[in-house]
């Protein structure tokens, strides 16, 4: 508990640790593994790129080591920085990754629900007023929400049924959102992620609701939409 009445829902100390010291730990035992590993290729008549391998025989042990313990460090970092932390009330929902922060009025919601690894937020219309995915525990988060009212959906989205498989032209979109889906297309296969969200929430401005399935969007319509 935080504030007055707020839960906060995030990883535990310990899975923090075992990032930040993972990370490090990882990158400087491969570090370590490099150099034997080029010395036993370079001995190799019919390997490929004998070169490289020579190089790396060559480098210093601590350097190998420190620079694969400095790059792990880099992967922790970003890898913590990816960790959503969820806080919750009965006047609000913040969702925050890193930098990025999304607050939803808490009277706004109408139900909560995970949908795979991702957790969302509707409004009454049906719309998606917040969606994004976590490895956050359903048990922590199914009880914050609880705790503060909202209605969780153990079942999962109430409009799985009405999603369509998105190709282009589709007819029924609204104007402009077949275009942003096909900008979102790009996008997903580029795995342009930042693009992806801002992207889907256009088409929720539309009263398009998207989700993805192995690079496939299915939508579907908000009673507004």
């Amino acid at each position: 508990m935080t504030g007055s009445g707020e839960r906060v829902v995030a990883h535990k100390s310990w899975e923090q640790a075992v990032v930040w010291v993972g990370g490090p730990a990882l990158g400087a035992g491969a570090g370590w593994v490099v150099k034997p590993l080029a010395a036993w290729v370079a001995t190799l008549p019919w390997a490929p790129m004998q070169g490289p391998f020579k190089l790396a025989e060559q480098i210093p042990e601590w350097v190998l080591v420190g620079g694969g313990a400095l790059l792990g460090l880099v992967l922790a970092f970003f890898v913590a920085l990816d960790m959503l932390v969820v806080t919750v009330s009965a006047e609000r929902v913040v969702l925050t990754r890193g930098d990025d922060t999304t607050e939803v009025d808490g009277a706004k919601v109408s139900a909560v629900f995970l949908d795979g690894k991702r957790i969302v937020l509707l409004g009454a219309d049906g719309g998606e007023l917040a969606s994004e995915k976590t490895d956050l525990k359903a048990g922590a988060l199914r009880g914050a929400f609880t705790a503060a009212g909202y209605r969780w959906r153990e079942e999962g989205d109430p409009h799985a049924g009405e999603y369509r498989l998105w190709v282009e032209d589709t007819p029924g979109l609204p104007p402009g959102a077949d275009a942003l889906l096909k900008a979102r297309k790009r996008a997903l296969r580029g795995g342009e992620d930042k693009d992806v969200r801002l992207l889907r929430a256009e088409l929720g401005r539309l009263g398009v609701v998207v989700r993805d399935d192995d690079k496939r969007q299915y939508w579907r319509l908000t009673r507004t939409g």
